[in-house]
């Protein structure tokens, strides 16, 4: 069944019309896009956004004719820069991609050869243009600086595996523009980096749509990110769009039950997790390949009635904009209903569970001392979530290995638990101490072993910590799995069959197997979607209060950690420029460089602050600045102090802490957010 919604074909950039796509397996094609339809123009950014597993990704490849052998293409077409490239052969279509049309994955990682240098790999990019090896090396550097990568002639001469995160996707996106594309598919380009580094990569990308006039088409599962980067969205749910406009139109007024449930999974208005719980759409998206002969929706919607399951919803229009939605129901839209607004116990106790006092932490690389903890001191409190964040290689991860006995701290440094000195290292740690700290990893398919049941898995860990076994440990098992919401018939399940949320949930069990006191949350939502996100967080937050357990929770998401933290530590170069509760950080006084952190999160809400950019890049552990290791990046900067003394930690009230130079009177207020216009 195609979508009726007409599109304009004759000026776009991309337009697809009534797309029908299957993969086969095992001789049987699976449906997986149903009918899509939609076009973007030269110079528009158009945003795709649903759940995991909804087809945004699919789409997006289909759109470049990047399938794979089993993709089947039964209906539709594509159209790109007058082009149709259902009709191309495979030469024509390498043509097409080599000259007008560029993709940018989520991992730069895996798209850069790790034994190749990055000069040479983004030189190719020209060669295949035509030009001689000499010429493509020159273009190759223009193109690193086009995306403004400093010290691009040493960019040229490392690995990929010798730069950052969001340096590599500065150099991904540079090869992807060495054609000047008329059409730059994103595909999550954002997810993974830092709030400071993923603005900085929207502003490159941004402006080079400018410079281009290129069509963009954007898939994200962060709402702001669509919300700050595109004119028009669709939203996706198992293979259709079932609303688009504009993304005013669809963030403020959404027509589609599914849509309202997306934006309600967000932790929006700064609302806290003693507030209210997270919504959660209940149910999960159908399997790829399940007949769904009529709305796509109806086994998850609140509004549904008996006409949902027996016709096919109409196209709606909602405005003249070109707001539509694809439902039966669209004026009972208020009657989905909102997240409650209840008060909900939390309290935290007044005892230290963990205290970290004065730890430093440095590694011996190449014959140099590189120290990537400095001097750490903070602990926190029984049922309380300390919140740590900062850019990517500011030492969270560092921090949190240290405290779970992975990294021995350096002499002098003590980690206690209730008062009592761990021993570095885990494996001399007495059982007690090791049962106690217990990590979630941000990937839980590296963290779960593939060849075991779930059972197995949970068995092994609560035998491990708890002695228990036979019958006593398959009870305790099958007791933690329930309270996570897994079933009796995921327990005989291999990871590989489970969503990305039931093995996140999987990973959380494990951790809660042993009743520990401490949890390490090492970006545990990141990869997810913001209905999956919504209801890990609400587990951790229900876990929290039942079992009174503390976290330390890592995150790039600032909204994340404003909900769930109680306090919250910045770190920057292996230190803790500030620490306080979440109301201090978020009402000001702040550090400059939490202020520009703060100024880099993309809302949904349609609100924009003026972004303070972070000139150049995190400077190196091995060989950080004199004086304050942030004054070569701060607009605040006092010359002949903070590029010379080492600044004192200052109490600016309440037990909240800053590593400033600045007088507390003079020190920076987070920017308010204003209404976009």
């Amino acid at each position: 069944m195609t979508d009726t919604v007409d599109t304009a074909t004759d000026q776009a950039a991309l337009a697809i019309n009534g797309l029908e796509m299957s993969y086969v397996v095992r001789g049987t094609p699976r449906e997986v896009l149903r009918g899509v339809t939609f076009s973007v123009q030269p110079g528009e950014a158009y945003g795709l956004v649903g759940e995991s597993g909804c087809g945004k990704s699919t789409t997006a490849y289909a759109a470049l004719r990047y399938l794979p052998g089993n993709g089947l293409i039964t209906e539709g077409s594509i159209v790109a820069d007058g082009l149709t490239l259902t009709d191309m052969s495979s030469a024509e279509l390498r043509e097409f991609r080599a000259r007008r049309a560029s993709m940018v994955y989520q991992d730069p990682v895996q798209a850069m050869n790790p034994v190749t240098k990055v000069g040479d790999q983004v030189a190719e990019a020209f060669t295949i243009l035509g030009q001689s090896k000499d010429q493509a090396l020159a273009s190759a550097l223009e193109a690193l600086e086009r995306v403004k990568i400093a010290a691009p002639e040493s960019v040229m001469d490392r690995y990929p595996y010798q730069l950052s995160g969001g340096m590599l996707q500065r150099v991904v996106i540079a090869m992807a523009l060495a054609c000047d594309p008329t059409l730059l598919v994103l595909d999550e380009p954002t997810t993974g980096l830092d709030a400071t580094v993923e603005a900085e990569v929207l502003d490159l990308v941004r402006d080079l749509r400018r410079e281009l006039n290129s069509a963009v088409l954007l898939i994200a599962h962060n709402l702001g990110v669509i919300r700050t980067m595109c004119d028009r969205v669709g939203v996706m749910y198992a293979g259709r769009i079932v609303e688009e406009g504009t993304v005013t139109d669809v963030f403020d007024n959404p027509s589609h039950p599914y849509t309202k449930g997306l934006l309600n999974s967000i932790p929006r208005h700064g609302i806290r997790k003693g507030d209210r719980e997270l919504f959660a759409i209940p149910g999960n998206l159908p399997q790829i390949g399940d007949a769904l002969p009529t709305c796509v929706y109806v086994e998850r919607c609140p509004v549904a009635t008996e006409i949902c399951s027996t016709e096919v919803p109409p196209v709606v229009e909602r405005t003249v904009g070109g707001h539509w939605t694809r439902c039966h129901h669209p004026d009972r839209i208020d009657q989905v209903p909102d997240p409650e607004e209840v008060s909900i116990d939390h309290t935290v106790g007044t005892e230290e569970i963990i205290g970290v006092r004065g730890v430093s932490k440095t590694f011996r690389q190449r014959g140099n001392d590189v120290p990537a903890l400095v001097s750490i001191e903070m602990g926190f409190a029984e049922g309380e979530t300390l919140g740590l964040v900062g850019e990517s290689g500011s030492g969270k991860s560092t921090l949190a290995k240290t405290m779970t006995g992975v990294h021995p701290p350096d002499e002098g440094g003590a980690i206690t638990l209730r008062g009592r000195e761990m021993k570095g290292k885990a494996t001399e740690r007495v059982e007690e101490s090791i049962r106690a700290i217990q990590m979630v990893f941000q990937n839980p398919d590296s963290a779960l072993n593939r060849a075991w049941t779930v059972r197995r898995i949970l068995m092994r860990a609560v035998t491990k910590l708890t002695g228990l076994k036979g019958a006593e440990a398959e009870e305790r098992a099958i007791e933690i799995a329930t309270s996570m919401r897994l079933s009796e018939r995921h327990l005989d399940m291999r990871p590989r069959q489970l969503s990305g949320g039931l093995k996140q949930r999987v990973a959380i069990a494990r951790a809660f197997a042993g009743d520990p006191e401490v949890v390490v949350c090492d970006e545990p939502t990141s990869a997810l979607d913001v209905s999956v996100q919504a209801a890990i967080l609400n587990l951790l937050a229900q876990l929290q209060r039942e079992e009174r357990t503390s976290y330390l929770f890592i995150s790039h998401d600032i909204g994340v950690v404003r909900y769930l933290a109680d306090r919250i530590a910045v770190m920057y170069v292996g230190r803790i420029m500030e620490l306080g509760t979440t109301e201090q950080l978020f009402d000001g006084p702040v550090h400059p460089y939490t202020e520009a952190l703060l100024s880099a999160v993309p809302s949904v809400d349609g609100t924009a602050s003026n972004r303070i950019p972070l000139e150049g890049d995190i400077p190196s552990p091995a060989n950080p600045p004199p004086g304050c290791v942030f004054h070569t990046r701060c607009q605040y900067v006092i010359e002949g102090t903070c590029d010379v003394v080492v600044p004192e930690e200052v109490d600016v009230g309440g037990g909240h802490r800053i590593l400033c130079h600045l007088p507390v009177d003079q020190l920076p207020v987070p920017v308010e957010l204003t209404a976009k216009t």
